[in-house]
């Protein structure tokens, strides 16, 4: 399947080594190989940001900033019809916004989103989940 969407859970995952970065390692390896980029919202990229910068320190952001620049993942920009549908699913799911934001995108491009974030459980019937293997 062309493409994936991450959600911050994925990538605060991979850059802290926690459980489920080696899966995330792995997509991202096969998305070079493949020039398949991976893909997410710039809001998610926000909530990204503000998690490790938060927790672990600007320095550590800084870093993992460095890192994300040579990563195939295409970051994209919030469009009035993307909003819409962010809205949508955090009008009738229980999510934050910003994985509202990753839901819909996933949606937009019919790939699937890839998290360990048991908040998406509630949306698995109308986004496909590729769950991080947690241990």
């Amino acid at each position: 399947m062309p493409g994936r969407v991450l959600d911050s859970f994925a990538l605060i995952a991979y850059f802290r080594d926690e459980a489920g970065a080696e899966m995330v390692e792995n997509l991202l390896v096969h998305a070079s190989r493949k020039d398949e980029p991976l893909h997410m919202t710039d809001v998610n990229y926000a909530e990204l940001k503000y998690s490790i910068a938060k927790k672990d320190g600007l320095k550590a952001w800084n870093e993992a900033a460095k890192i994300l620049q040579g990563l195939p993942i295409v970051f994209h920009s919030t469009t009035r019809a993307l909003a819409d549908s962010a809205a949508d699913f955090k009008t009738r799911f229980k999510v934050s916004l910003a994985d509202a934001f990753a839901a819909a995108l996933a949606k937009e491009k019919k790939v699937q989103l890839v998290t360990g974030d048991p908040e998406f459980k509630a949306l698995e019937k109308e986004v496909k989940i590729n769950w991080l293997k947690q241990g």
